[in-house]
C-alpha cells in the first residue's frame, strides 16, 4: 500500500462551477496506482467540491438558480458580512454542498460514472484561487 498527496491549485473568474476532472484525472494517472481511493478535500469555507452532471449545461444553469432562492445575497438576512453581501450566502452555500469528496480508484481511472464530473463550486462573486488537497491511497 502507498500513498501520495499534492494540492491542485485552482484560479476562477467567480461565481460557477468549475470541471477538474481533466486535471485530478491526469495528476491520479501519473501516480500509477491500479486500485485505491482518491479523496479530494477543498481548503475554503466560501467554496466547495461536487460530483455533477456533465453533458447537459443546464444542470449549472439549475444549481446556480436554486442555491440564489435558498441562500440568497440579503444584507438583511445576515449578520456576518465581513467580506461583503455575498460572504455569508457563500458560507451557506458551502455547508450544504461540502468541501470533500472520496472516489475509488478501479483500473487505473477513477470510478466516476459516464455523465459524472468533478467541479470546485465557487460561491464569491469576485476571482479567487482556490487550493484542493487530494490523497491518493492505493496499490
Amino acid at each position: 500500500m502507498r500513498q501520495t498527496t499534492t494540492l491542485l491549485s485552482v484560479d476562477t473568474p467567480g461565481q460557477g462551477l468549475f470541471d477538474i476532472t481533466r486535471r485530478v484525472a491526469d495528476w491520479v494517472d501519473a501516480q500509477n496506482m491500479a486500485e485505491g481511493l482518491l479523496t479530494l478535500f477543498c481548503r475554503h469555507t466560501s467554496a466547495s467540491l461536487l460530483i455533477q452532471e456533465n453533458a447537459s449545461p443546464e444542470v449549472q444553469v439549475d444549481l446556480l438558480a436554486y442555491f440564489d432562492r435558498i441562500a440568497p445575497e440579503d444584507a438583511h438576512a445576515y449578520t456576518h458580512d465581513d467580506e461583503g453581501p455575498d460572504d455569508m450566502p457563500a458560507h451557506l452555500r458551502t455547508a450544504l454542498t461540502g468541501v470533500n469528496l472520496a472516489i475509488p480508484i478501479l483500473d487505473r481511472r477513477m470510478a466516476l460514472g459516464t455523465w459524472q464530473s468533478l467541479y470546485l463550486f465557487e460561491h464569491r462573486r469576485r476571482p479567487h484561487r482556490r487550493s484542493i488537497a487530494l490523497h491518493l491511497i492505493g496499490t
